[in-house]
């Protein structure tokens, strides 16, 4: 069976495609899924990183070698600077080593709401659209759900599904994860937005992989 980078094989989409479908004929609402291997590659901001810590190092070898000649100190943290740069670009899943993890968050949810109009979630006919999303490399996930559900349902409905899905991927059951918050997507919408008769999906029934 087809497996690929995220762990998710083709039976693991076939499922949440299936449960997306059958999520959806309790309710006239939409539900979009998306997992992001990583949603930013934090070459520069891991750089910049790179550029202070040189700056520390220069401090530190100027106080413990107060003899060492400007020059020497400057091409050190030229060296200093240049092997972080070359250390990041030849493995750039260390770049989030070196990242706060509250910047990380902030640039896996913007690119939760990218996703989201870029997908057309906004624009179904009752704006009741929903977005499930992951972010792996930042270990983030969000629900992103349009005005017309979003109005009618608290913020901690939409806690408990991201709760479940980065408790499922913390122990590598991504697809599991997925198949519990699309349940309780699913629930949520019929609540509110019920079937409607010669209904037709507004969006695609699966996972899209980034």
């Amino acid at each position: 069976m087809e497996q690929n980078i995220y762990n998710l094989s083709t039976r693991d989409h076939e499922q949440i495609t299936d449960a997306i479908r059958a999520a959806e004929k309790k309710t006239s609402g939409e539900i979009f899924a998306v997992v992001a291997h990583q949603s930013d590659d934090y070459f520069f901001v891991a750089g910049f990183i790179a550029a202070v810590w040189s700056l520390v190092l220069g401090l530190i070898v100027a106080l413990v070698l107060p003899d060492l000649l400007a020059i020497e100190l400057f091409m050190a943290l030229i060296a200093a600077f240049a092997s972080f740069l070359l250390v990041f670009h030849f493995f750039p899943e260390w770049r989030l080593l070196f990242v706060p993890k509250s910047l990380g968050y902030r640039r896996a949810s913007g690119n939760a709401v990218r996703q989201f109009l870029a997908h057309g979630i906004h624009a179904t006919s009752d704006r009741s659209g929903i977005l499930i999303f992951v972010s792996l490399a930042e270990r983030y996930a969000e629900v992103v759900a349009d005005e017309g559900i979003n109005s009618k349902v608290p913020q901690e409905a939409w806690n408990e599904m991201v709760a479940t899905l980065t408790q499922h991927a913390a122990k590598g059951e991504l697809s599991a994860g997925y198949l519990l918050a699309i349940e309780q997507a699913g629930e949520l919408l019929a609540a509110h937005f019920p079937p409607t008769k010669g209904q037709k999906s507004e969006l695609d029934d699966r996972l899209v992989e980034i």
